[in-house]
């Protein structure tokens, strides 16, 4: 019997009953183990809050290493860059939809929202991508809690629209809220890194290792590595306010990348290309040029904030 270790939220039970079932349609035995994590049990205020890294995947994968489970599902995103002795990702599933899109609560379009009207985001690139793209003209204000939480405060009025990820939306069944209108160009308002993604860890050498590997997809695994090198590189934790993204035609992997000031008025944004083997040198190029072009300095500003140093 395979161990699967998850979140206990509605989102990680569906994406790690995936690949449950994976295992299964391959003939292998398999049950989901729930673990609670530290951003599961803080739902209030802005997640930055929580201060450490991992603060959705370090339970599980201390489960994983005491050999409690037997593989563990993140969501790629919440992944911290930063490897565990020990653990690796085996396998990356095919990737949902990475893109964000916009729910209103009435009106059809962006331009339908009154200047000042209240946009939640729980999500610091986010909400710098909002204030780089609209300047003033809204007010983006922090938002928490699961996708269905989210909706409701939006539907209560205490949002005039939300950011969501059409991956949650889809995977929890809240398809029907998607306007195809509002979902945001990925090349435009750029994803987290590894949105849309699972990774499926295991312990190295272990034969659940061997068996997650059956699942994995090598186009979407050379793009969340790109991606992942990207971040990496550039030191900036996966709450920063960096966005990635990558597309993979045949052989090749094209990584677009973007690292914003705290207050969205600044941004600095390069696009490279390579064979899909050589991804992860790919999203670190990519990261040196732009630190080499000034985002050292917004990379600084970032840490400041999150270490409390000036």
């Amino acid at each position: 019997m395979i161990r699967i270790g998850t979140r206990g939220s509605a989102l990680a039970v569906f994406q790690a009953r995936s690949v449950q079932k994976g295992l299964l349609d391959l003939g292998m035995e398999a049950e989901l183990v729930v673990i609670h994590t530290s951003g599961d049990k803080h739902q209030s205020g802005p997640i930055i809050n929580l201060g450490a890294v991992g603060v959705f995947t370090k339970e599980i994968q201390r489960a994983l290493l005491e050999e409690r489970i037997d593989l563990a599902v993140h969501s790629m995103k919440d992944l911290p860059t930063e490897s565990v002795p020990g653990l690796a990702v085996a396998a990356v599933p095919p990737r949902e939809d990475e893109r964000d899109c916009l729910i209103l609560r009435r009106g059809e379009s962006i331009d339908s929202l009154a200047p000042g009207a209240v946009i939640g985001s729980g999500s610091l690139r986010r909400r710098c991508q909002l204030l780089n793209r609209f300047g003033d003209r809204y007010r983006i204000e922090d938002i928490r809690g699961n996708v269905e939480t989210r909706l409701k405060r939006l539907d209560a009025g205490d949002y005039d629209a939300v950011v969501l990820a059409v991956a949650g939306l889809t995977r929890l069944g809240f398809g029907q809220r998607i306007c195809r209108d509002l979902i945001l160009d990925p090349g435009e308002f750029l994803p987290a890194v590894g949105q849309g993604a699972l990774a499926v860890e295991a312990r190295l050498g272990d034969a659940a290792f061997e068996a997650a590997a059956l699942l994995n997809d090598p186009c979407q695994y050379a793009r969340a590595m790109a991606e992942r090198a990207f971040l990496a590189a550039l030191k900036g934790g996966c709450i920063a306010p960096i966005g990635a993204y990558s597309q993979c035609r045949e052989d090749r992997l094209t990584l677009r990348g973007r690292v914003l000031s705290l207050d969205g008025t600044q941004s600095f944004e390069a696009v490279e290309t390579a064979c899909a083997r050589e991804a992860q040198d790919l999203g670190t190029r990519l990261a040196h040029r732009l630190l080499e072009e000034g985002a050292s300095e917004l990379i600084g500003e970032w840490t400041r904030l999150r270490t409390g140093k000036r």
